[in-house]
């Protein structure tokens, strides 16, 4: 395109990062940091919204310690807030995200990924809830106490105990996020009917067949309750050449499935290898591009850029 659209014209709003984890052990600074996002590189964008989520892999700890490794990177979260408040705020509500964008901030809102990190409990949940925590990605790829993973036990859906959880998340207004998920949890969530689903970062199975992608009817699950699911930007997920033409494809094909008030942004931003000749956020335009030269409106591309997730998150 001779005049890309520049950062400037586009909203931004993205589920899901892993950030705060290179933060914690790597000794990133969030204002300028040398991975897929920072905060001077969402100041860019017209508005923005990024969640991030507190993760680490649980066979890489001594059994015991993935709460205090949650608190750790929690404290590293609020750090990075102080330190950088002329350019970002902790959002809990969506009153809150419009309040920073409106003064120019991004909107950092805070998730879980892997519910082992607070032990699988759901009176820990009321920890997260009081830290800000507005998402827990149920199980990372290893098993849990709640459910099979897209990897470990698939065939195993929700626990009691996962049920239990469950239901204290949503009373609690922490959705649970079915991104890693096995199928039949992903459907006992579904049938619990309590509230959207959300899968935070995961593409269309129909174009490439790995299992952390949602199937047909998965998609259709998430946007019949309202839920949003975002798209990864990890080639992995994105198959083909993993080109940005083949994340494009995964946007037509779930918009096919009525997909314009439920798919939304799932980069996994710092935690994954990214689609071919892209370094991070800064490449977000191409996507826009892309899609408003194959007829996507302005008001399409909001809602899948900034509006689905700001909707669910209110």
């Amino acid at each position: 395109m001779d005049h890309p659209t520049p950062a400037g014209a586009i909203p931004f709003f993205d589920g899901h990062c892993d950030t705060i984890s290179e933060c914690t052990h790597q000794s990133w600074a969030l204002r300028q940091a040398p991975g897929h996002l920072d905060l001077a590189r969402l100041g860019r964008f017209q508005k923005a919204a990024q969640v991030f989520a507190i993760f680490a892999n649980a066979a890489k700890f001594p059994e015991g310690t993935l709460f205090a490794e949650c608190q750790k990177q929690h404290g590293v979260f609020l750090r990075q807030m102080e330190e950088n408040a002329d350019l970002a705020v902790q959002c809990r509500t969506g009153a809150e995200i419009d309040a920073a964008c409106a003064a120019g901030k991004t909107a950092a809102v805070l998730s879980v990924e892997g519910a082992e990190l607070i032990d699988c409990d759901p009176a820990k949940l009321e920890t997260a809830a009081a830290w800000g925590v507005r998402l827990v990605t149920v199980t990372w790829n290893h098993v849990n106490a709640l459910s099979g993973t897209n990897v470990e036990q698939t065939d195993k859906g929700l626990t009691d105990q996962g049920r239990a959880f469950v239901r204290e998340a949503y009373a609690l207004g922490i959705l649970p996020d079915v991104s890693h998920l096995s199928d039949p949890g992903f459907w006992d969530i579904a049938e619990m009917g309590l509230g959207p689903l959300v899968a935070t970062h995961s593409n269309a199975r129909a174009l490439c067949g790995h299992s952390r992608n949602l199937t047909d009817d998965m998609f259709k699950a998430v946007r019949d309750s309202g839920g949003t699911a975002g798209l990864n930007m990890y080639r992995d997920f994105i198959g083909g050449t993993c080109a940005l033409e083949d994340a494009v494809r995964h946007v037509d094909h779930f918009m096919e499935l009525g997909g314009e008030k439920t798919l939304a942004l799932g980069g996994d931003w710092d935690g994954c290898e990214l689609i071919a000749d892209w370094q991070g956020v800064q490449d977000l335009p191409q996507l826009w591009d892309a899609l408003a030269a194959r007829g996507y409106p302005r008001a399409a591309l909001e809602d899948i850029f900034f509006n689905n997730w700001r909707r669910v998150l209110g």
